[in-house]
C-alpha cells in the first residue's frame, strides 16, 4: 500500500500578492531629510528651542519682568563678575537675560506661526480661485497682489502697524499681509501646472465639481512647495518681528521680545556688549535653523532633487 502523498502547502493569496517591499512616501521623505545632515541637526536645535519656549515658566530662573536693582548690567557667568543666579547676565534694568530670552522665544515663535497661518490659508484659497477662474477672478486677484508686492515686506508691515497701532495682534496682521502675495502667486502657478495633467482631466470627465477639484484633487499635489515656502516664511516672520520690535512698532514692553530687547540695549553696546550680542545670536541661530530645515524639506519633497542626490 503506497503512502499517501502529503500535499505541499499552497502560498496564501496574501503571500502571492505581496511583491517587493516598496517604501512608503513618508519613509522616503524621512530618509531624504535625514540624508541632509545640516537640516537634521537644525531640526534638533529648533526642537530644543521650541521645548525651551513651551516650558519657559518652568525653565526660566526668574520672572522676565522682575528687576534686580542691585544687579544692573551684571555680566554673564563666563565673564569676570558673573553670578550663577544670572547665567546670561542682566540688562540695564537688572532683569535676567536668560529668562527674557526664553519668554521672548514664546512671543517670536507665536507671532511667526500665527502670521504664516494667517497668510497661508487665504493665500491658498485665493491662488486656487485665480487658477480655476483665470478669465474673471485671476486678473483682479493678481493685480491686487502686484500692488502689495510693490512694497517690500518690512516696509508694508511698518505701514500696516502705523495704521493699526503697535501690539501683538497687529504685528501678526502686518506680517501676514506682507507674506500673502507670495502664497497666492505660488499656489496659482502650481495649480495651473496641475490643471494640465491627465488626472485632473479624468476627474472633470468623471463629474467632479469645482470645489472637489480644488481641494481634493489639485491642492494635495501643490502642498510640497507650499510647505517649503511656509517654513522659509516662518524665519522671515521672526526677522520682521524683531525688526518691528527694534523700531518700537511691534510687541510693546514689558512683554519680552527679542527685537525690543535689542532696541533697549543699543545704548549699552560698548559698556555691556552681552545685552546686545546674546539676543542677536539667539535670533541668528533660530533663523538659521529654520532656513536649514527649509532647505532640507525642499530637497526631501522634490523628487528631482532626491534623484540627483
Amino acid at each position: 500500500m503506497s503512502a499517501e502523498a502529503t500535499p505541499s502547502p499552497q502560498p496564501s493569496p496574501a503571500g502571492r500578492d505581496r511583491g517587493p517591499d516598496v517604501p512608503s512616501p513618508l519613509g522616503e521623505f524621512a530618509r531624504a531629510f535625514a540624508a541632509n545632515r545640516g537640516a537634521l541637526v537644525a531640526a534638533f536645535v529648533f526642537a530644543a528651542i521650541v521645548v525651551a519656549a513651551v516650558f519657559a515658566p518652568w525653565i526660566a530662573p526668574h520672572d522676565p519682568v522682575q528687576q534686580y536693582r542691585e544687579h544692573l548690567l551684571t555680566p554673564p557667568l563666563w565673564q569676570a563678575g558673573g553670578l550663577a543666579q544670572f547665567p546670561f547676565g542682566t540688562d540695564e534694568l537688572g532683569r535676567c537675560l536668560l529668562s527674557r530670552l526664553l519668554y521672548g522665544a514664546r512671543v517670536s515663535l507665536l507671532i511667526g506661526l500665527a502670521s504664516v497661518l494667517l497668510a497661508l490659508l487665504p493665500g491658498v484659497a485665493l491662488g486656487l480661485v485665480a487658477a480655476f477662474f483665470e478669465r474673471y477672478a485671476s486678473p483682479v486677484i493678481m493685480r491686487a497682489m502686484d500692488i502689495l508686492l510693490a512694497l517690500p515686506g518690512l516696509l508694508l508691515a511698518i505701514c500696516v502697524v502705523t495704521i493699526l497701532g503697535p501690539g501683538l495682534v497687529n504685528t501678526v496682521i502686518a506680517i501676514a499681509v506682507g507674506a500673502l502675495p507670495g502664497y497666492v502667486r505660488l499656489t496659482r502657478g502650481s495649480a495651473l501646472a496641475e490643471l494640465q495633467r491627465d488626472y485632473v482631466v479624468a476627474s472633470r470627465v468623471a463629474g467632479a465639481g469645482t470645489l472637489r477639484l480644488m481641494f481634493d484633487t489639485v491642492l494635495p499635489n501643490c502642498m510640497a512647495p507650499l510647505i517649503v515656502a511656509a517654513t522659509l516664511s516662518f524665519s522671515s516672520a521672526i526677522l520682521e518681528t524683531a525688526a518691528l520690535g527694534f523700531l518700537g512698532l511691534g510687541v510693546q514692553p514689558p512683554l519680552p521680545e527679542w527685537g525690543s530687547m535689542l532696541s533697549a540695549a543699543r545704548d549699552y553696546i560698548e559698556r555691556a556688549p552681552w545685552v546686545v550680542t546674546i539676543p542677536g545670536l539667539t535670533i541668528l541661530v533660530t533663523v538659521l535653523t529654520i532656513n536649514l530645515m527649509g532647505d532640507g524639506l525642499r530637497d526631501a519633497l522634490d523628487p528631482k532633487l532626491r534623484q540627483a542626490a
